[in-house]
C-alpha cells in the first residue's frame, strides 16, 4: 500500500509544481512588448507562491495610471487564467521608497536625498549628478571651525558609488 501512495504522489509532484508558477522571464518579456520605444522600464518582477504578481514600472517622466493599466492588460490577455490563475498589480515606486536604478537617480537630480551608506553613516543632501556608476551629493553642515566663534556652513560634494549605498530616498520637502 505504501508504494502505490508514493506513485501517485510521484506522479502528481510534476504536474503540480509545473502548475504552479508563471516565469519571471514570461512577465518581462509581455511587459518588454508594451513598453518597448518607450522611456518606461521595469524596475522589478515579484512573483510569489500562488503567483501573485507584482510589477513596478518606472519611467523618466510621470507613470500615469492609466499606463500601470496598459501593462496590466497586455499581462492579463496574454496568460491563460484556465491554467494558471493569477493574481497582478502593475504600480510605480511611490516617492517613499528607495531608489534602487541609477536612472532613478538620473530621473531625481536636484532633488533632495537622504542616504544611508553600507559603513553606517547617513548623508542628507542634494544630488547634483547622476550617471552609471555613481551619483555626486552635496551637503551642507554647520561647523565650529578652528579660530571662530561662530559656526560656519560647510559645503562638501561626495562621490558615492552605486555599492557604497546601502538606501537612497527622496526627502520630501514642502516650501
Amino acid at each position: 500500500m505504501r508504494q502505490q501512495t508514493k506513485k501517485i504522489v510521484r506522479g502528481l509532484a510534476p504536474l503540480f509544481i509545473d502548475h504552479i508558477l508563471i516565469s519571471e522571464n514570461t512577465i518581462r518579456s509581455l511587459v518588454g512588448e508594451k513598453i518597448e520605444g518607450t522611456d518606461y522600464y521595469i524596475l522589478s518582477v515579484d512573483i510569489k507562491p500562488g503567483n501573485n504578481i507584482t510589477v513596478e514600472l518606472e519611467g523618466m517622466g510621470p507613470v500615469s495610471i492609466s499606463d500601470c493599466v496598459d501593462i496590466s492588460r497586455q499581462i492579463e490577455h496574454n496568460l491563460d487564467r484556465e491554467l494558471e490563475d493569477f493574481s497582478l498589480q502593475v504600480t510605480s515606486p511611490g516617492l517613499d521608497k528607495p531608489l534602487k536604478d541609477f536612472r532613478q537617480y538620473i530621473k531625481n537630480i536636484g532633488r533632495t536625498l537622504k542616504i544611508k551608506l553600507e559603513e553606517g553613516k547617513e548623508l542628507e543632501g542634494e544630488l547634483l549628478e547622476a550617471g552609471q556608476e555613481n551619483i555626486v551629493l552635496q551637503t551642507k553642515t554647520k561647523r565650529r571651525v578652528e579660530g571662530k566663534k561662530k559656526k560656519e556652513l560647510i559645503v562638501e560634494d561626495h562621490v558615492l558609488t552605486y555599492p557604497e549605498i546601502k538606501q537612497a530616498k527622496i526627502k520630501i520637502l514642502f516650501k
